[in-house]
């Protein structure tokens, strides 16, 4: 049970910490472009977080972002030590990357701790392959919609505007700005609280077979409070901030004025919604990033600094093997004790 336990509020504390790390996705055009301040901007996305909730519980009926993480390993080679140094892997990760400033993926940080725990414990036939690579694949996809989906949004809204004045334009985008950082904010809360539901998931039916309290059959038995738990969290973590991230984001990959913070939002929440709609785990960073490339790549291609972004695509592809590293290497030691 207290093994339980600790692997639940470590998740928990992953999942603030990806909040904080992830804070910058949803409200770096609304900094930059001074439509609202630091503080006002964390509470904006932390309250859309959690609005994301009810969204997912009550209009879409069920998690099945969840559903997929909680099936990364094989049921059968779950285990309580598993998990623990899967989640402890993705930790050490996420504030080294965050401590860096560089923005990877929280979400492919805590699926590589997972399955590289898994793999050490029992080899690769304890992890899924084919959900491994779906997830995996959109690694690239992701980034790729976000930037198609914004350069040709971009295209369409340059031409509808063309005629208007560019100071009543800017205007209207900077409180569009607001509404596009919301969906944005539902798009990520969606996204990446479901992650950490579906680690705690596998940790309550790894209990089951040990007859502990809170242990679960399936995750169709998941309980209200885990779910209420992971949004709260994530939530917690955006108030917190990742001005780091922030940085990079809005300044370092192309300069964002309102109109391309309002379509790369707005393109990113779009991605966010369609991949939730095939229940695949994105990364939230690289699809506000791909975003904003799109967005960028419409002045001119020389408008995104594209060494920056090679940058970018080497710690985006190195996350999950880096993770799964560490995940393993932590099972080792986690082995020894327990």
């Amino acid at each position: 049970m207290i093994l339980l336990i600790s692997i639940i509020i470590l998740a928990l504390v992953f999942d603030f910490i990806n909040g904080f790390h992830d804070a910058a996705n949803s409200i770096t055009t609304i900094v930059t472009t001074k439509v609202l301040t630091p503080f006002q901007a964390v509470l904006w996305a932390a309250f859309f977080n959690f609005v994301a909730f009810f969204i997912s519980k009550y209009i879409i009926g069920e998690f099945g972002i969840a559903n997929t993480v909680s099936k990364t390993v094989y049921e059968q080679y779950i285990t309580l030590p598993i998990i623990l140094a899967g989640v402890i892997g993705a930790v050490i990760w996420n504030l080294l990357t965050w401590w860096k400033g560089i923005p990877s993926s929280s979400s492919h940080t805590l699926i590589g701790g997972f399955a590289g725990a898994a793999i050490m414990a029992n080899g690769f036939q304890a992890i899924q392959g084919s959900v491994i690579f779906k997830i995996a694949a959109f690694i690239l996809l992701a980034p790729l919609i976000g930037m198609v989906i914004a350069f040709f949004t971009s295209m369409v809204v340059l031409y509808v505007c063309r005629k208007m004045n560019h100071a009543k334009a800017e205007v209207w985008f900077k409180h569009l700005q607001l509404v596009s950082s919301a969906l944005f904010s539902i798009g990520h809360g969606l996204n990446d609280s479901q992650k950490v539901m579906g680690i705690i998931a596998a940790a309550l039916i790894a209990a089951h077979p040990l007859h502990i309290g809170m242990g679960i059959h399936t995750i169709d038995d998941i309980p209200d409070w885990v779910a209420f738990s992971c949004f709260f969290a994530i939530s917690a973590g955006t108030m917190s901030g990742g001005w780091k991230i922030v940085k990079t984001m809005g300044t370092k990959i192309t300069k964002v004025t309102p109109f391309e913070g309002v379509v790369a939002e707005t393109s990113g929440a779009l991605t966010l919604f369609f991949t939730e709609y095939l229940k695949i785990p994105v990364s939230t960073t690289h699809t506000i990033a791909g975003s904003i490339m799109g967005v960028g790549a419409t002045k001119r291609l020389s408008a995104v600094r594209w060494g920056v972004t090679k940058d970018l695509m080497v710690a985006w592809l190195l996350t999950i093997p880096v993770s799964a590293l560490l995940g393993a290497l932590i099972y080792l030691v986690v082995s020894l004790f327990l």
